[in-house]
C-alpha cells in the first residue's frame, strides 16, 4: 500500500506533488510496475519456452537431436523469447499494477495530490524507456547471435550419423520411422555396441512399403573410409528379411555386415535474415533485409506505443473491477502486434512500398493512445464549446 502519511492531506486546497514527494511517488509506482512486469514476463517465458522444449526434445527422443544440446539450444533461444515477451509483459504489468492502485484508491489519493495522467504517463516512460534499451539490446543484438549459435548446433547436429545420436536402451527411430535402431548398451567411449538390434522397412516387389529387414548381432562398431563413408559394422548376428503376415521369410547368418550410415545433408543457415549483424542490414538494399531492419526497429518502438495505450486503458471504477478492460486491453495489442506482422509479410512480398513500411501501424495506434490519453479533456472541451454556443445564442434570443 502507498504510505497516505508521505502525501499531503487531501483538503479543500491540495499542493501538487513535487520535490521529494514527486521522487517516491516515482519510486513507488515504477517498483509496482516492475514486479507486476518481472512476474508477467517470467510467467510468459516459462510456458513459451516449455512448448519450444517439448519440440526439441521429442527431436532428441527420435535421435534427430542430442539431448546434451537441448538446454544449451534454448538458452540461445531466450533473447528471441523476450525481445517479444518483454513490450507485452510492461502492458500488463501496467494495466494490473495501476489497475490495483485505482481499485484501492491509491490512485484517487494521487490525484488528488495534483497527479494528472499526463504527469503519470511521464513516470511510466521512465521505466519503458528502460525495457525499451533492453528491448533493442535483444533485437538488435543478441537475438541475431543467439540465432546464429542456434544455427551453428543444429548444422553440428546434422552432421551426426544415427551412431553418434544413439542412447543405450532405448529404441529409436531414424530416417523418418524407416528404421529403428536399439542398442543394450555403448562402450569404449561410444565406439562399440552391444546387444544390437535394427529394424529397416524396405519395399516388396510392387513397391510397397511393408517389406521389413531385421538385423541383430551381439556386438557392432563405427567404420569410417577414407572417402568419409560411414558404416555400422555388426559382427556374428543374423538378418531376417520378409513380409508381415508371411511365413516366407529368409534368414542368414553373417560373421560381419555393413550399415551403411547417411551423409548427412548440412544446410547453411548463416544466409538466414533473423541471423544476420543489424550492420549487414543497414548495408543491405535488398528489399527482405531492409523489411528485418525494420522489424527490429518496431520492437522498442512498440514498447513506448503500448505505454501510452496503457497508461489510461488502466483507468477502471473500483466497482467494476481491475480486470473489466484487462480482455479489450490484450485484444488491442494482439491487433497491434498482428498488423505489424501482417504488414512485414506484405513488405516482404512487395505489396507495400518499402518507403512505408510499418510506419503507418505505429501511427495508427500512436493515434488511438492519445485519443485514450486526452478522450475526457477532449470531452469537456466540447462540452464548454456547445454550452458557450447555447448560452450566446440565448442571449441573442
Amino acid at each position: 500500500m502507498l504510505d497516505n502519511n508521505r502525501l499531503s492531506p487531501i483538503n479543500a486546497s491540495l499542493p501538487a506533488v513535487h520535490g521529494v514527494d514527486s521522487l517516491i511517488v516515482f519510486r513507488y509506482l515504477a517498483r509496482e510496475v516492475f514486479l507486476t512486469l518481472s512476474a508477467v514476463s517470467v510467467v510468459l517465458l516459462v510456458i513459451i519456452m516449455s512448448g519450444r522444449f517439448i519440440k526439441y526434445l521429442a527431436q532428441a527422443a527420435q535421435g534427430l537431436l542430442d539431448p546434451g544440446v537441448l538446454f544449451l539450444i534454448m538458452g540461445y533461444r531466450i533473447p528471441g523469447f523476450l525481445q517479444l515477451i518483454l513490450p507485452l509483459g510492461l502492458f500488463l504489468g501496467i494495466l494490473l499494477a495501476y489497475g490495483r492502485l485505482y481499485l484501492e484508491s491509491e490512485m484517487t489519493v494521487l490525484t488528488a495530490t495534483g497527479m494528472s495522467q499526463t504527469r503519470l504517463l511521464g513516470y511510466t516512460l521512465i521505466p519503458a524507456t528502460l525495457i525499451a534499451l533492453l528491448a533493442a539490446l535483444l533485437s538488435f543484438s543478441l537475438t541475431p547471435m543467439g540465432v546464429r549459435e542456434v544455427a551453428t548446433i543444429l548444422q553440428e547436429q546434422d552432421a551426426l550419423t544415427e551412431f553418434d545420436t544413439l542412447v543405450p536402451g532405448r529404441f529409436q527411430s531414424m530416417k523418418d520411422g524407416v528404421r529403428v535402431t536399439y542398442a543394450e548398451d555403448l562402450t569404449g567411449g561410444r565406439e562399440r555396441l552391444q546387444g544390437v538390434f535394427i529394424s529397416d522397412l524396405g519395399k516388396n516387389t510392387r513397391g510397397e512399403d511393408n517389406k521389413i529387414t531385421l538385423l541383430a548381432a551381439p556386438t557392432g562398431y563405427q567404420q569410417v573410409l577414407e572417402d568419409g563413408s560411414r558404416y555400422l559394422v555388426l559382427e556374428d548376428g543374423y538378418r531376417y528379411d520378409g513380409n508381415p503376415g508371411e511365413a516366407d521369410y529368409r534368414m542368414i547368418k553373417y560373421d560381419t555386415y555393413a550399415v551403411l550410415l547417411p551423409k548427412p545433408s548440412v544446410v547453411l543457415a548463416s544466409s538466414d535474415r533473423e541471423s544476420m549483424r543489424t550492420s549487414e542490414l543497414m548495408a543491405s538494399t535488398q528489399q527482405k533485409m531492409r523489411t528485418e531492419l525494420q522489424w527490429r526497429l518496431s520492437i522498442p518502438l512498440l514498447t513506448f506505443v503500448v505505454t501510452l495505450l496503457a497508461v489510461p486503458l488502466s483507468r477502471v471504477n473500483p466497482r467494476q473491477g481491475r480486470f473489466l478492460k484487462l480482455l479489450p486491453a490484450i485484444f488491442l495489442y494482439m491487433a497491434y502486434l498482428g498488423l505489424l506482422i501482417a504488414s512485414r509479410d506484405a513488405l516482404d512480398k512487395g505489396r507495400i512500398p518499402s518507403a512505408l513500411g510499418m510506419w503507418p501501424v505505429h501511427g495508427l495506434f500512436l493515434l488511438i493512445g492519445l485519443g485514450l490519453m486526452y478522450w475526457d479533456n477532449l470531452r469537456l472541451l466540447l462540452a464548454r464549446r456547445g454550452s458557450a454556443s447555447r448560452l450566446k445564442e440565448a442571449q441573442h434570443a
